[in-house]
């Protein structure tokens, strides 16, 4: 059976809190270049880029990534044929449901390749070559595909699949069975057996029987989802499902919802140099290191110290005579563990949640589709930011109750809009903006905006703003 172009589904729903402080939930791991120049994001986008196998993807995301999301796309050349808005996280069942009934709409015979957002594939011929041979399988039996991972040695992180009896000279295997993550000596087992994969998250899949098996295992999810798309909104490349139909739906995994209750589940078991970038210690595995197994990123000095992974995007981080650390320094958090113990790091981010800190939400630096800002100094009743505006971009016309603010122009030309008056600003030039005020904020330049902003007043926080125009669609 001859097979059409496939449809990229990649899922960037996650939060990556055991790469914390440099993954947060506003900026997570999939939108940092963790492996290389690209973030990762970017990299899984760019596997698929052969516009003949490959139709444009479509990206599965929170509403909060919507922008630095649809800013990497730009960035990577890649326009999507959808960034489908999950009105909140409902696990990978609904999230592939949605993107499934897309491909559907525009292609019967749709066949989806379903990738996480977050992974390093590092043999990306080798992958292309076994979603090739599993497309040919898919398209004919309309079965349901997995990619195991051929272990390199004994895991207890990961999931496991069993691979059944080999049919013929084809590398797709039936599943015996699915199992969850192991302790050292089974794992150990697993490997010396021969017939176990990691269970890596990727799947290929037939768009049409995905969602009638969906159907038949979770009938409220899959009326929840099909309702959720049938009353969808779009907006550029943003697609919203219904926020009530889809909140509606139960919480599953694709694994527990599909993929262990069928019959038809199917593996191929592929060496493509994978990993899910789980935690720091996994990250040092597959970094590029110096002579002494160290992986240094950004402002460091080591002298003594082995088989550590360093990294700061702050201040200079210096280590003697240490051994097997993780050190991760950003401008407002410092992380220190044994590589051992990195997975623990997610303990430290719960206990974040717990306190009712901010730390595990966003970088000092919070990106905007007009640009970023940056919290520089804090203090009661004033705060002080650096902003930076994106040529030709513009703020939201808004005014705030309880604070007035300040504007220092220190690179470029800015469009101000205070109240009836409309004043252009350069290098070294200020404007007021009284509380109450309504105003705007512009760039018209070609170079990039940068001001201080010095805000004073009983209130400072970011809900402080009504809106009365936004082009961004924000309220």
């Amino acid at each position: 059976m001859s097979v059409g172009k496939i449809w990229p589904v990649i899922l960037s729903g996650g939060s990556g809190t055991r790469l914390w402080p440099l993954s947060r939930s506003l900026y997570p791991k999939q939108l940092l270049p963790l492996a290389g120049d690209d973030t990762m994001l970017q990299a899984t986008v760019k596997r698929t880029a052969d516009a003949g196998r490959f139709h444009p993807p479509v990206l599965v995301a929170n509403e909060d990534h919507r922008f630095i999301i649809a800013e990497q796309l730009r960035l990577a050349g890649t326009e999507p044929a959808a960034i489908i808005l999950e009105p909140e996280g409902r696990n990978t069942a609904p999230a592939i449901a949605l993107a499934a009934h897309f491909a559907l709409d525009l292609d019967p015979e749709a066949l989806i390749l379903v990738m996480p957002s977050d992974h390093v594939i590092r043999d990306v011929p080798a992958f292309l070559a076994a979603v090739a041979a599993g497309a040919s399988v898919v398209a004919a039996t309309g079965d349901h595909l997995t990619f195991g991972i051929t272990p390199g040695h004994a895991e207890t992180g990961y999931g496991y699949i069993k691979c059944g009896k080999a049919d013929g000279e084809s590398p797709v295997r039936p599943v015996e069975r699915f199992v969850e993550k192991p302790d050292r000596a089974t794992a150990e087992a697993y490997v010396a057996d021969g017939n176990y994969a990691w269970n890596s998250g990727i799947f290929l899949l037939s768009a049409r029987t995905f969602l009638d098996e969906l159907a038949g295992f979770e009938p409220d999810m899959a009326a929840c989802v099909a309702r959720a798309m049938t009353a969808a909104s779009r907006d550029g490349a943003f697609l919203r499902p219904d926020k009530a139909a889809f909140a509606a739906s139960p919480s599953n995994s694709i694994d527990y919802a599909v993929m262990e209750r069928t019959s038809r589940a199917r593996v191929i078991a592929v060496d493509i140099g994978w990993s899910d970038v789980g935690s720091w210690s996994a990250l040092w595995d597959i970094a590029d290191k110096d002579t002494d197994g160290n992986a240094l990123n950004g402002d460091v000095l080591a002298t003594g110290a082995r088989d550590c992974l360093v990294r700061t995007d702050g201040p200079v981080v210096a280590l003697a005579g240490v051994e097997d650390l993780v050190v991760v320094a950003t401008p407002d958090a410092v992380l220190v563990t044994s590589r051992a113990h990195a997975q623990d790091v997610k303990l430290i981010v719960d206990r974040l949640k717990a306190e009712g800190r901010g730390e595990h939400v966003a970088h000092t630096v919070v990106h905007r589709p007009w640009g970023s800002y940056q919290t520089t100094d804090r203090g009661e009743r004033f705060q002080t930011k650096r902003i930076v505006v994106k040529p030709g971009e513009k703020l939201s016309l808004q005014k705030h109750h309880h604070r007035a603010e300040h504007w220092i122009i220190v690179q470029g030309t800015a469009l101000v809009t205070r109240g009836d008056e409309v004043i252009e600003l350069h290098e070294n030039e200020s404007t007021f903006i009284p509380m109450g005020i309504t105003h705007r904020l512009e760039n018209p330049g070609k170079i990039p905006l940068h001001l201080i902003e010095v805000q004073s007043g009983s209130y400072l926080g970011e809900d402080d703003i009504v809106r009365f125009e936004d082009s961004y669609g924000r309220r």
